[in-house]
C-alpha cells in the first residue's frame, strides 16, 4: 500500500511540472536502527532536494499528531529534510500542516514543499481514486491495539501463557495468536530461548497511537458536552464514579505544562454525578475545543500505578494529545514522553 502512495505522489508531482522520483526505500538512518519508508529526490532544473519520506495512508486531523511525532523522530536521527505522503491531503489539513511547517505531497498532486529559490504550495485538487483495502497488521487494529496497550502497561505479559494474557486483558485467545505473530514479522516480539520480550521501541509507541487514533479511539466516544467553565475542573473528582483522567487534563497533572480546552474522562459510563454537579450539556452546536467534556469508554480492566493518582497510563496520554492535532498538545506529548515514556520507549 505503502509502495502504490509513494508511486502515486512522485507520478503526481511530475504531472506539476517538477522532477520527482523515489531513489531508494526502507532506508536506514545514520547511527541508528530505524529507517525511513524511502529516500525520495525532487526538485527542479536540476536543483533539487533529497528527502527522507513517512508514508501515510489515510491521513486525517486525528492521525496528524502521531505522523509528526515519527517525523520528529527522522530528525532526531538524521539531519536530512523530511516529507510526509499520503494519498490526499484536504485543504484544511494541508493549511494546518503547512502553519506546522511540515513539507508534504499526497496522490492527488496537493504539496507544501521548500525546494531552492523555490516554494511550492498546491491545495484543493481531489483524487481521482482512494485505495480503500486496509492491509493494516492485526495488531494494529482495534482488538490489537487493546491488547497492545496491555502489553505496554504490564510489560511481564509478553512472556506469559496465552491464557493468562486473555485473561488480564480481556483478549480472545485466536487474537493473541495472530497479534503475536504480527509483532514477530515487524520486529516488535523477540524470543530468546522461547521466553518472549517486547521490543518496544518508539517508533512501536508511534505506530500504536497512531492506530489508536484511526480506528479505536472514535468508536470509544460516549458522550461529548459542554461546560459553563473549566475553570475548577481540578476540583471535579471522577474517580468518585470509577473514572479516570485521560488526554488534556491528565497532561496537566503530568507536566504542569498545559492548560485544557477539552476534559477527557475514561470510565464504563457517562457519571450522572459529573454531569448534573458541573451542568454539562449536550448541546453541540458551533460546539468548539474550549469548555468541553467527554467521556470515553475504559476499554482496559486492569489497574496500574496511574489508578492512584486518577490517571489513565501515560502511553494513553501521549495518544490522546497526538490525535487532537493541536500544536500545543503535541509539544506537551513529547514532555509527556521525555518526563514517563522514553525508559519505556526508547529511541532505536
Amino acid at each position: 500500500m505503502e509502495a502504490h502512495i509513494l508511486d502515486a505522489a512522485m507520478t503526481a508531482l511530475r504531472a506539476q511540472g517538477l522532477d520527482a522520483e523515489i531513489k531508494a526505500r526502507d532506508v536506514p538512518l545514520r547511527a541508528t536502527q530505524r529507517r525511513a519508508d524511502a529516500l525520495a529526490r525532487i526538485g527542479i532544473d536540476g536543483r533539487a532536494v533529497e528527502y527522507l519520506v513517512e508514508a501515510k495512508r489515510r491521513l486525517t486531523p486525528a492521525m496528524l499528531g502521531a505522523a509528526i511525532a515519527q517525523l520528529d523522530q527522522l530528525k532526531a536521527h538524521d539531519k536530512r529534510p523530511q516529507i510526509l505522503v499520503t494519498d490526499y491531503v484536504t485543504p484544511p489539513l494541508a493549511e494546518q500542516l503547512r502553519t506546522m511547517n511540515t513539507q508534504f505531497a499526497d496522490t492527488a498532486g496537493n504539496a507544501y514543499l521548500r525546494l531552492p529559490g523555490m516554494l511550492v504550495w498546491v491545495t484543493g485538487k481531489r483524487p481521482q481514486d482512494i485505495v480503500t483495502a486496509d492491509p493494516t497488521p492485526r495488531a494494529f487494529q482495534p482488538t490489537g491495539i487493546k491488547l497492545l496497550f496491555g502489553l505496554f502497561c504490564l510489560p511481564e505479559l509478553a512472556a506469559a501463557p496465552y491464557r493468562e494474557i486473555a485473561a488480564r486483558t480481556g483478549t480472545a485467545l485466536g487474537t493473541i495468536n495472530w497479534v503475536m505473530r504480527d509483532l514477530r514479522e515487524l520486529g516488535f516480539l523477540t524470543a530468546i530461548k522461547r521466553v518472549r520480550r517486547l521490543q518496544a521501541t518508539k517508533r512501536m509507541l508511534d505506530e500504536w497511537a497512531l492506530a489508536y487514533a484511526r480506528t479505536l479511539r472514535p468508536k470509544l466516544l460516549m458522550g461529548r458536552y459542554r461546560a459553563p467553565t473549566l475553570q475548577d475542573w481540578q476540583q471535579w473528582r471522577p474517580e468518585k464514579e470509577g473514572s479516570l483522567w485521560g488526554g488534556e487534563p491528565a497532561a496537566a497533572l503530568l507536566t504542569r505544562y498545559l492548560k485544557p480546552g477539552v476534559l477527557t474522562i475514561y470510565g464504563k459510563e457517562v457519571p450522572g454525578r459529573l454531569v448534573l454537579e458541573h451542568r454539562l450539556t449536550t448541546e453541540t452546536r458551533g460546539m468548539t475545543n474550549d469548555h468541553v467534556v467527554e467521556f470515553r469508554n475504559r476499554f482496559w480492566d486492569f489497574d496500574t500505578p496511574e489508578n492512584k493518582l486518577h490517571l489513565v497510563p501515560p502511553a494513553l496520554v501521549y495518544a490522546d494529545l497526538l490525535a487532537t492535532g493541536d500544536a500545543r498538545c503535541i509539544e506537551t506529548a513529547r514532555l509527556v514522553y521525555d518526563g514517563h515514556l522514553a525508559r519505556l520507549f526508547p529511541e532505536a
